[in-house]
């Protein structure tokens, strides 16, 4: 019935909400029950979650996959660790240039390649990857080089460090899942959702598949802008290493593993595999790949049968 099926969605929409405001309240709290290293692990674990977002949004909202989101994460660092270095600049001038830096890189890329798709784009973008830290050594006089560059400034004078890094970490999170929140209900939202699904009825409403890809190419820069900047203030450095076609690769796993959800919980999914799972693995030694490769599957598989397991137990109810 469809009434039913709205009513079932409704349900579903805010039983989602609620788990998000859930876990919002938990994070805040946390820092007071848990120690210094899980306070800095965390913080690196919110800024990959914006990572995994940014991947996401591109395929949720583009159907299409991306490689090479180490790039625009660059971008995002290094504006936040020059203007801090060079200028003495804090994040909260820095963040905004991030954004906008990710946002202009993502349309400057999606506007040579918009006639490509499917494995054409996905290899082109891992050119950006590929390309990362040679951009980054080459222009040794401003990114410091294999060095790298280390970010110190204080959001808050006589805050302590830790507790900032893991604040603005968490914050920028919330405030990436809203927007896209806000994007999702909006009519620009819907829009793009109509040009990925329904070219030909988006043209016929004025809007071109072509242009629609190019602003989600810009949105989900931004967003791996926002994330570039999160991780150099969280991490406090910045360096080549740190944004190789390895860290795209692993992007895109947080992103499978949240499948592709653009709701705190299912990024903070993504971004925990990434982050807090190798830790875990740290004492495994050389099994940690298969370790590593096991859990990931493990993922995939629960992720493929958690709904009809549910529904099982929902039908189960509904006979008893």
């Amino acid at each position: 019935m469809p009434g039913s099926a709205s009513g079932n969605h409704a349900r579903g929409w805010l039983a989602a909400s609620g788990a998000d405001y859930l876990l919002a309240a938990v994070l805040f709290a946390l820092p007071f029950l848990i120690g210094g290293s899980w306070t800095f692990a965390l913080g690196i674990c919110f800024a990959n979650s914006i990572g995994v977002l940014a991947v996401s949004v591109l395929v949720r909202y583009g159907g299409e996959v991306s490689i090479g989101h180490s790039f625009f994460a660059a971008v995002g660092a290094y504006a936040v660790a020059i203007l801090d270095t060079r200028y003495g600049l804090s994040l909260v001038a820095s963040l905004p240039l991030a954004l906008v830096l990710g946002t202009v890189c993502g349309v400057a890329f999606a506007w040579p390649s918009r006639k490509l798709s499917g494995i054409y784009l996905a290899v082109s973008t891992m050119a950006l990857a590929l390309a990362v830290p040679e951009l980054i050594n080459n222009a040794d006089w401003l990114t410091g080089g294999y060095e790298g560059l280390y970010v110190s400034q204080s959001v808050i004078p006589g805050v302590e460090a830790s507790l900032q890094r893991y604040y603005a970490g968490l914050l920028a999170l919330i405030a990436v899942v809203y927007g896209l929140r806000r994007l999702r209900h909006s009519r620009q939202g819907l829009t793009l959702l109509l040009a990925k699904q329904h070219p030909a009825a988006a043209d016929a409403f004025g809007t071109r598949q072509v242009w629609a890809r190019i602003a989600v190419m810009g949105i989900s820069g931004g967003i791996g802008g926002v994330c570039g900047a999160i991780l150099a203030f969280a991490g406090s450095t910045v360096s080549p290493s740190s944004f190789t076609f390895w860290t795209s690769i692993f992007l895109l796993v947080g992103s499978v593993v949240s499948f592709y959800g653009l709701s705190l919980t299912r990024a903070l999914v993504g971004g925990a595999f990434l982050t807090l799972v190798p830790q875990f693995l740290s004492a495994s030694g050389a099994w940690i790949p298969v370790l590593y490769g096991l859990a990931l599957l493990g993922m995939i598989l629960i992720g493929h049968y958690l709904p009809r397991i549910r529904s099982f137990l929902f039908a189960s109810k509904g006979g008893a």
